[in-house]
């Protein structure tokens, strides 16, 4: 370590204390860790360079240090350059850190990078490659899929820059097993890095509670079951990094998705087609992308399945070539999706009845919110023959159980029905993101374009539908729309005015 050089930015800290006027900001660390940093930048009228860079701490003198030598690497350099800096090149300027002060240097590799993700997302105007080069943003999220996306990429002679997006932060949460958290945006930083990729970091926080969390929260007190994944995609996520690479000049935005695009040539706009590897298919999670998104977008693993995935990762040395894959939703890893709608959507537990279709009392249940449609664990009552959730009524705060024979249908209902397609191409549907497509058709003409509602018939019965879940319209296997499920309203009907207890069999 060069004590030197660590005290020189200690003892005369460059610009601690400054906030370039009309500067983005990005803030690492907590009081109760002991360190905060505050870098705030400006970019040049350009949107090309930084123009002028400080920061406030509130922390130890390695803290000071670190924030100062973030400052000194950052200035004058171009927004590319800048989004090569890191907590390896933080520590060298400070002429080396030991392990324990090499939490700052974390902290101002963290403030900078939201920073100058912000202020990107904000002011940058990043000229396309010259020579007829492509640029292409990949989504990093520190895993292998989205890394071998991004080597792919620079394969096909693409300028590769990476972004991460930093969705969700709550104390509650395991961040190692988040995509979207603190942890997992800092893991993915190092990793592009280590690949000679810049990477920018977009904090999405605010954007990410509105867009997708809060829905997903008034769909579970509505009775439904929200597929907030769909939301993300459609809607908050990858709109983002489109604008961003627009921001950046790059004609491209690639994920690690398994799923593949087709039709590019239709004046439509190209659809979406099934992966290669059907066990890792995301195209239900991508169905809610316009067309338009959809010509901008690639799929590098699109045609690969996961082991090949796996062995490029080796091969190319990466260290998350066996890194297993995230299996929670990112906002409730580490917690409970009960803990979840507690902690923040205040659904106590609301004692209600389980009742059949004639009204009769069956039972007791804790919270309607915590049942879904299909349902058969958990109920807490028995029958003749096995019973299922048939509906969830939140006015009367209820639970409707039934037989398997009441609970299968080969009618749908669904609402803001978006097709891609005219709507004579549908001939299958996909009703749960697992599950496998049943041959189904649209009861009613639909042109392509938006419609409020539409009704679908199932070639085949199934045992329910799930309100709030997305219905993947198909042909073949190309996705040519989607709707989302509506509560069946007989399945809400019971017999008997009021409910009448008897007992249970």
């Amino acid at each position: 370590m060069d004590r030197e050089r660590f005290e020189h930015h200690l003892t005369y800290p460059r610009s601690r204390g400054h906030a370039p006027p009309r500067g983005a900001s990005g803030v690492a660390g907590t009081r109760q860790c002991g360190d905060v940093i505050r870098f705030t930048l400006a970019l040049d009228p350009s949107g090309t360079h930084v123009a002028d860079a400080g920061y406030e701490v509130d922390g130890c003198g390695a803290a000071i240090a670190a924030g100062s030598a973030a400052v000194e690497l950052v200035s004058g350099r171009s927004l590319v350059d800048a989004a090569r800096i890191g907590v390896e090149e933080i520590a060298q300027e400070l002429g080396g850190l030991s392990p324990a002060k090499l939490h700052a240097a974390e902290l101002a590799a963290d403030a900078l990078a939201r920073a100058l993700g912000t202020a990107a997302r904000a002011s940058a105007q990043l000229a396309p490659p010259a020579e007829r080069r492509t640029r292409t943003l990949v989504a990093m999220s520190g895993g292998v899929d989205s890394a071998v996306a991004a080597l792919l990429s620079a394969r096909d002679g693409s300028e590769v820059l990476a972004v991460t997006l930093e969705l969700w932060a709550d104390e509650q949460n395991d961040g190692e097993r988040s995509c979207c958290s603190a942890q997992a945006v800092r893991v993915a930083r190092g990793l592009a890095h280590r690949m000679g990729i810049p990477h920018l970091t977009l904090d999405l926080r605010h954007e990410f509670r509105a867009g997708v969390v809060d829905p997903f929260l008034a769909g579970h007190a509505d009775g439904q079951t929200p597929n907030p994944c769909v939301s993300c995609n459609g809607h908050v996520r990858l709109d983002a990094m489109l604008e961003l690479a627009d921001r950046l000049g790059a004609q491209h935005l690639a994920t690690g998705h398994y799923a593949r695009v087709v039709e590019h040539d239709e004046a439509a706009g190209p659809l979406l087609r099934v992966a290669a590897d059907p066990a890792k298919d995301q195209t239900y999670m991508l169905a809610a992308l316009a067309p338009a998104s959809l010509a901008r977008l690639r799929f590098p693993l699109g045609g690969l399945v996961k082991p090949e995935v796996r062995a490029i990762a080796a091969e190319a040395a990466l260290p998350v070539a066996s890194k297993p894959d995230s299996q929670d939703l990112c906002f409730l890893a580490g917690t409970s999706r009960n803990a979840f709608l507690v902690r923040h959507g205040e659904m106590v537990e609301q004692p209600g009845e389980i009742v059949d279709r004639r009204g009769r009392v069956l039972g007791r249940h804790r919270g309607y919110h915590g049942f879904t449609v299909g349902q058969r664990k958990g109920l807490g009552v028995s029958g003749r023959e096995p019973l299922y959730v048939l509906a969830t009524d939140p006015r009367h705060n209820r639970v409707v159980a039934g037989t398997r024979a009441e609970l299968r249908t080969t009618r749908v209902a669904i609402r803001g029905l978006r097709l891609h397609r005219d709507g004579a191409r549908v001939d299958g549907v996909k009703l749960r993101y697992h599950a496998p497509p049943l041959p189904a058709r649209l009861l009613d003409e639909a042109a392509a374009g938006s419609h409020r509602r539409a009704q679908l018939e199932l070639g085949e019965p199934i045992d329910g539908a799930a309100p709030g879940q997305l219905a993947c319209l198909m042909d073949g296997d190309v996705v040519v729309g989607w709707g989302t499920i509506v509560v069946d309203p007989e399945r809400l009907a019971i017999a008997a005015p009021e409910p009448t207890s008897v007992p249970v069999a």
